[in-house]
């Protein structure tokens, strides 16, 4: 969709530009994240970029990478790393067509490994993709209205949106809102144009703002860490609304879309051996109704691109900025900019952050159907060539695809009379394996990890599927098979599978060694707590299944596990991010 809107939104800088830490004067030097990226491109004596670009490229959704598997094996040869980029695409809400869907399938096997991946906040990445397949891969979305702008960076990250397709004029209307929102958030600067589709860059179409930049709004050193801005309709919270930086709960009467309720300084990332850091749940600060979101939208980025942390990035984060200063100080400012206060927050329930699997009908008719793909990996495998299945599905598919905040896909808008086929197709490839998973497994996520992710310490998408496989036979033997459970790991402490939310979660410490969280709640509302450090597979193991018989001996009716958890004393509850690491 494109959205023409202008943006005028002026700055309040509290912050001295002349202040700034190494990341920032970067931005501030880059010529608007021009940097020396076409120079870059065009050496073609290495697979690499230049470390200054590397970090600017981000800001154009891509990140360089090499693979680990073999890094040490070249480093002997004395080689350099074996380079390759991953790109992410902006896919505001999730939403794509079956052309789209062709378009990243012909990309995927042209110069992402033949695969392709849908990732925790709703898009598509490639991987693998070499520093001279770049341009050709970018200017191949551009044909069917896409791009990668923003999807990484000191920015407004890609707008998620709760996948429901139930309340379908409810949907469209938030869907709508979240890709107005990725329009108003993004650069205004032309070095995507430039870099990417080889335009010449035009002095006159400039416009200039009174610091002599691109940016209406950004300035010259963007924001201070990413930003990310979610919306959510009760009751499903796929989103993880208390993740985001920004997040909106929908407040719907009667099937009518009234307003949001209001909730910041959400954010998952920390560091370990650095207690400073730690995971914060949004604070719901207040209502506002729909005709002014996005007055209170523009004063919330305001205030963290003003407040926020410029000298350190591991304090940069805006849920850092409302610890610091007061969640009433901030909630304040953002009323002050706004030019009124915000209405006292609209009751809600979630009951869930997960996915309905399998197929439904919405308010309007039409049928939906949405399908487990582990862990987001969309790969021709033995048996279930998943990558070819879904091809087939976008040839005759006359509706939408839409990607879901926990990696799994829905074919929805189909009418009635198409669902014979849709289904004949599922049925020839294994797209509809999910009726055999248990219910752990359906309600699992990973991050990429190993072997591309350069932060990672420990495996995740690869190993999390055989370490269900194991749990799964304690859960047969305690006869919680079925039990919906939220299970969730990373290779790192950066939290980009939003593990401090699920009830079950691992994040990597080492090669083969995880910390081990309980506690979370089911539908997100509450972080997790750590129960083991940094431990193996067979200590993992024998924790779970003491935890596991236990719930399942003596857990009261409706009880999650991870409430259970926090009841029988195995991990204490955690009230405030800031005591994450007590």
């Amino acid at each position: 969709m494109d959205v023409k809107v202008e943006v005028d939104r002026s700055r309040d800088r509290s912050q001295p530009l002349d202040k700034l830490g190494p990341d920032e004067t970067l931005k501030a030097n880059s010529d608007q994240l021009r940097g020396t990226i076409a120079r870059s491109l065009a050496d073609p004596i290495t697979l690499s970029v230049d470390p200054s670009d590397n970090k600017l490229m981000k800001f154009h959704g891509i990140y360089q990478q090499d693979d680990r598997d073999i890094r040490d094996e070249r480093r002997r040869q004395k080689l350099e790393p074996a380079y390759a980029f991953m790109a992410r695409v902006r896919l505001p809400g999730g939403v794509c067509s079956p052309s789209q869907w062709l378009k990243l399938d012909e990309l995927g096997r042209a110069y992402g490994g033949d695969t392709v991946r849908l990732t925790t906040r709703q898009t598509f990445q490639l991987h693998h993709v070499f520093k001279h397949n770049l341009r050709p891969a970018l200017q191949g979305l551009r044909e069917v209205l896409l791009d990668t702008k923003a999807a990484c960076g000191d920015d407004t990250r890609g707008v998620m949106a709760t996948v429901n397709p139930l309340v379908s004029k409810a949907h469209a209307e938030v869907y709508a809102l979240a890709t107005q929102a990725s329009e108003r958030a993004l650069h205004r600067t032309g070095a995507y144009r430039e870099i990417w589709y080889e335009e010449e860059r035009d002095p006159s179409t400039i416009k200039k703002v009174p610091d002599g930049s691109e940016e209406p709004f950004y300035g010259r050193t963007y924001m201070p860490r990413k930003f990310k801005i979610g919306f959510a309709i009760p009751p499903s919270n796929d989103i993880d609304v208390y993740s985001q930086d920004l997040g909106l709960i929908a407040i719907v009467e009667r099937g009518k879309l009234k307003g949001f309720n209001v909730a910041i300084g959400g954010g998952l990332g920390r560091t370990d051996q650095a207690p400073k850091t730690y995971p914060r749940l949004a604070s719901v600060i207040g209502y506002v109704e729909t005709k002014n979101l996005f007055t209170v939208v523009d004063a919330v980025m305001s205030v963290q691109r003003d407040y926020g942390d410029r000298t350190d990035r591991l304090h940069a984060r805006f849920k850092y900025t409302i610890d610091d200063k007061g969640l009433d100080w901030i909630k304040a400012e953002i009323e002050r900019r706004a030019g009124f206060d915000l209405a006292p927050a609209k009751p809600y329930t979630f009951t869930s952050n997960g996915d309905p699997l399998g197929w439904i009908k919405g308010e309007d008719g039409r049928l939906h159907c949405t399908l487990f793909i582990q862990n987001g990996r969309i790969i021709n495998q033995p048996g279930r060539p998943l990558m070819d299945g879904l091809r087939e599905v976008a040839r005759i598919h006359k509706g939408h695809f839409r990607l879901t905040p926990n990696q799994n896909l829905t074919i929805s808008d189909i009418a009635p009379e198409d669902r014979p086929a849709i289904e004949a197709v599922m049925k020839q490839y294994g797209l509809d394996e999910f009726e055999t998973r248990s219910g752990l497994r359906l309600n699992s996520m990973a991050c990429v990890a190993l072997p591309t992710c350069g932060l990672a310490m420990a495996e995740s998408e690869r190993y999390l599927p055989d370490l269900i496989t194991k749990i799964e036979i304690l859960l047969g033997a305690h006869g919680l098979k079925d039990e919906p459970i939220t299970i969730r790991m990373t290779g790192c402490p950066n939290g980009c599978a939003r593990p401090y939310v699920a009830e079950i979660a691992l994040t990597g410490r080492a090669p083969g060694k995880y910390n081990l969280y309980l506690g979370g709640g089911f539908h997100g509302q509450r972080l997790n707590k750590m129960y083991l450090e940094n431990v193996g597979e067979s200590a993992i193991l024998e924790a779970l299944d003491k935890v596991l018989g236990h719930f399942a001996r003596e857990r009261k009716e409706g009880e999650h596990f991870g409430d259970f958890a926090i009841r029988a004393g195995y991990v204490a509850e955690v009230k405030e991010g800031r005591y994450f690491n007590d």
